[in-house]
């Protein structure tokens, strides 16, 4: 069965919004280990915003001479992955970007179910890349199998990522990695 892999950067206190605001940059082993990561992948969960952000850079990021070749790289992936662009818009919309369907999904039942029949299918893992609305639901629906986080070290005020878990859930330690900018790789998967 393919896992819904939940990986973001987020800050020492769980900040998800704006990362504009507290991003430093992304240190080239660290990108590189990004890119390797997403070789797992074949599709990806997003929301309408993030989706838009998304279109704007990947599809020219890939044949531009002035990116790394690591960012070709992961443009070359996220050209050609699936994208599935959850929305609970009234009625679908015909989406420009390569392999990039827009998904209609109005409640959390709605929302289960289609997460789990893209989890029961063929293929690689699924990456929840965001943005934050869908994320928080599908962490707090309990459907993400493993969480990366890339953890900057700073502390800045907005919205967390766990804001809607209202339990606890505990979670294991798979690996960690540090990286020449200062950020931790945290893997973990929930304990059964």
């Amino acid at each position: 069965m393919r896992k819904i892999v939940f990986q973001m950067m987020t800050t020492l206190n769980g900040r998800l919004d704006d990362p504009g605001v507290w991003v430093s940059g992304i240190g080239e082993s660290h990108y590189k280990e990004i890119d390797k990561q997403y070789a797992a992948f074949d599709t990806i969960l997003v929301g309408q915003t993030t989706y838009d952000e998304m279109h704007e850079y990947w599809p020219g990021a890939e044949t531009n001479e002035a990116e790394s070749e690591t960012t070709r790289s992961m443009a070359r992936k996220m050209n050609s992955y699936k994208k599935y662009v959850i929305s609970d818009a009234p009625e679908k919309q015909t989406l420009a970007w390569a392999n990039a369907e827009h998904t209609l999904v109005h409640n959390d039942e709605e929302l289960v179910n289609f997460v789990n029949q893209l989890k029961a299918q063929n293929g690689g893992n699924i990456h929840l890349s965001g943005g934050a609305r869908l994320a928080q639901s599908i962490i707090r629906l309990g459907l993400v199998d493993e969480y990366h986080f890339f953890v900057y070290p700073t502390v800045s005020k907005g919205a967390a990522w766990f804001d809607q878990i209202e339990d606890k859930r505990d979670l294991e330690l798979l690996s960690a990695q540090t990286y020449e900018n200062g950020v931790v790789g945290l893997y973990y998967k929930p304990k059964s």
